[in-house]
């Protein structure tokens, strides 16, 4: 039987990789081929002495959901006293950070759970052809929900997880700074840094500066103006849904989770450029990202593992709500609005 400490989930080869090869850290020790997993990434990659784990779910959201249910199912682990460490990449608001930036969450947002309309097609007076759910136009809550529209996670945790980021010397690029002064924001031209902003999930890569105002909008109606939107991704949402089907079971504590995001581009282009395709390429933020969520990752890794006796073994008690929008693992959620769920 395996315990990990610590179990990462990674969700394609780029975000696996940054684990692999590191001076004193063998994650490839140990390889366990786990039925269910991708046909891309069959296999849990462990340490010698099965403290630490790591999976890739491939990308996407339902690989995500099937990759982590496939490792709770799998009888050879205990992750009972587990803490899940989702480590990837991700777009970024400039208004929020700038590229290289590493963002640690309370909340995940999946944003496509949305009705759309066609942009040539939108209501005269509209700010966006995305409206919730259930509403009838964009500045009305949800009403019907899927229950994987947010999560919140544990903030108690998430500031120990900061605290140990704050130990990281962020790595900056000079290709990389030369493209964020393209941006009008003081923010995006700053530095590198350790955020606590907001993740978006959505299988929809969105780019521009109105979708983005659009998820900010989604943000503040799903989560009673509580989240801040900071970076968009993939997986999250369904690699939580997974993990809370768990704790359900009691398989996993989901108190247990940090989330790590890496600004690798911006959500949207520089002011008075067009959109250019690719949209992820050609400025360097993608390297930059995939270092500095190594260095951010592997001190939160060491503080966890240093700390495990004093600190963790018995858990990290969250003081705020966690789980999902209804309060599946008991518990009321406070950003959830007053309409729903009548």
């Amino acid at each position: 039987m395996i315990s990990p400490k610590v179990f990462i989930i990674a969700h394609s080869a780029d975000e696996e990789q940054i684990w692999h090869g590191r001076k004193d850290f063998d994650i490839g020790a140990r390889k366990i081929a786990v039925p269910g997993l991708s046909n891309q990434h069959p296999d849990v990659f462990c340490t010698a002495d099965g403290e630490v784990c790591q999976v890739t779910t491939t990308m996407g959201l339902v690989n995500a959901a099937l990759t982590v249910s496939a490792i709770l199912s799998y009888p050879d682990f205990d992750l009972t006293k587990t803490y899940f460490l989702i480590a990837g990449l991700a777009g970024i608001n400039p208004a929020t950070g700038t590229l290289g930036s590493v963002t640690i969450p309370r909340y995940v947002i999946q944003v496509d759970l949305q009705y759309e309309l066609d942009a040539r097609e939108i209501p005269t007076g509209w700010s966006t052809g995305y409206f919730p759910q259930g509403a009838m136009n964009p500045t009305e809550p949800p009403q019907i929900f899927y229950g994987t529209e947010v999560f919140e996670l544990n903030q108690t945790l998430r500031d120990v997880a900061v605290a140990y980021a704050g130990k990281a010397t962020l790595q900056e690029s000079a290709v990389v700074a030369k493209h964020c002064q393209l941006y009008g924001n003081a923010v995006a031209k700053s530095s590198p840094s350790i955020l606590t902003a907001d993740v978006a999930a959505s299988n929809v890569f969105f780019h521009g500066s109105m979708l983005s105002k659009t998820i900010e909008n989604t943000f503040s109606l799903f989560t009673n103006n509580r989240a801040i939107y900071g970076l968009t991704a993939q997986e999250d949402s369904a690699t939580l849904a997974a993990l809370l089907r768990g704790a359900l079971q009691k398989k996993v504590v989901y108190s247990r989770i940090i989330v790590l995001r890496a600004a690798s581009n911006f959500d949207q282009p520089p002011p008075a450029e067009p959109v250019e395709i690719p949209i992820h390429s050609g400025h360097g933020g993608f390297d930059l990202s995939k270092e500095n969520l190594w260095l951010v990752g592997s001190e939160i890794l060491k503080g966890i593992r240093k700390g495990w006796e004093e600190k963790f073994a018995e858990g990290a008690k969250a003081d705020n709500y966690v789980g999902d929008i209804y309060g599946s693992l008991g518990g009321k959620p406070e950003f959830r609005q007053s309409v729903f769920l009548r």
